[in-house]
């Protein structure tokens, strides 16, 4: 029984743990708009020799808000998956699995306003919850209407 326990406990809760970590490492200074940048802006002049600095700053913006977008469809689809565990309750899984993503991506906002590098936005709760809705549909139609293996 306890070996059972842990299997489910390390396949279905410590991905879902890594993750958060994961999430709130990127959201302090290490992933801050001024690092990122040092990539972006590099990689877009390779390609572009004489692409303007306003547009670098637009393609940043996109990156990043496309980067919070899918680190919260990841991590939806990772709790949808926990909550599911074999059973057969949709509504309730996704349901938990979007509410718990938005609880985190608004405390990772406030987070963010306490790294001085960073800015906490309502917006990017926004967009983490958008990427939560699509992370919960994209994993429920992979899936289809299969139970999860156990």
């Amino acid at each position: 029984m306890v070996s059972f326990l842990v299997r489910r406990i390390l396949k279905y809760w410590l991905p879902v743990l890594v993750w958060m970590i994961l999430v709130f490492i990127g959201s302090t200074d290490l992933m801050s708009a001024e690092h990122t940048s040092r990539f972006i802006g590099p990689f877009l002049r390779w390609f572009v020799p004489d692409v303007s600095p306003a547009t670098i700053a637009s393609v940043q913006l996109f990156v990043r808000k496309c980067a919070h977008l899918t680190e919260y469809a990841i991590l939806a689809s990772l709790l949808f998956r926990a909550f599911r565990q074999g059973r057969d309750n949709f509504w309730r899984a996704a349901s938990t699995a979007l509410v718990i993503a938005a609880i985190y991506a608004a405390l990772d906002e406030f987070h963010q306003s306490f790294v001085p590098s960073r800015t906490a936005s309502p917006y990017d709760v926004a967009i983490d919850v958008a990427g939560a809705l699509v992370g919960v549909l994209i994993y429920w139609r992979a899936t289809g209407n299969r139970k999860p293996k156990i």
